[in-house]
């Protein structure tokens, strides 16, 4: 028999939401020692192939994932830039099925570069005003 109480509703909801950020986590790990070592072309492809499928975050929205993204930054060992917490976002929402696209743009004066995530032409994991500040140079 199943305990469906509120606590163990909670409980099981925290839980999810620990696995979740700590996957992310890992997933900035992968991102930044690709990064360090590889490069950014291998990082860009890494993001562009990145199929989307149903996996084991299936049962998780983007809100959830872009929480646990930004969750993870928080307790990473060092500065989470947004190229790599963007790649990470991407490849976790892909991997729970979602059609998302890392957008990298640029502004001219200062010269400034930016990565934010897209899923159907939303932003989700910057302000919702972030493709107005920069001309949009590729989308993977």
């Amino acid at each position: 028999m199943h305990d469906h109480s509120p606590k163990t509703q909670k409980a099981a909801r925290f839980a999810a939401s620990a696995w979740l950020a700590l996957r992310a986590w890992i997933e900035l790990l992968r991102v930044d020692s690709r990064l360090a070592m590889r490069g950014f072309p291998v990082v860009y492809k890494d993001v562009r192939d990145s199929p989307v499928h149903n996996s084991g975050l299936r049962a998780q929205t983007g809100e959830e994932i872009c929480h646990a993204v930004d969750l993870a930054c928080v307790f990473y060992f060092k500065q989470v830039r947004c190229l790599q917490r963007s790649a990470a976002t991407t490849v976790l929402l892909r991997h729970a099925g979602l059609a998302a696209e890392m957008v990298i743009g640029v502004q001219p004066c200062p010269f400034r570069a930016h990565a934010w995530v897209e899923v159907a032409g939303r932003i989700v994991n910057d302000k919702p005003y972030t493709s107005e500040m920069y001309t949009v140079m590729d989308r993977c």
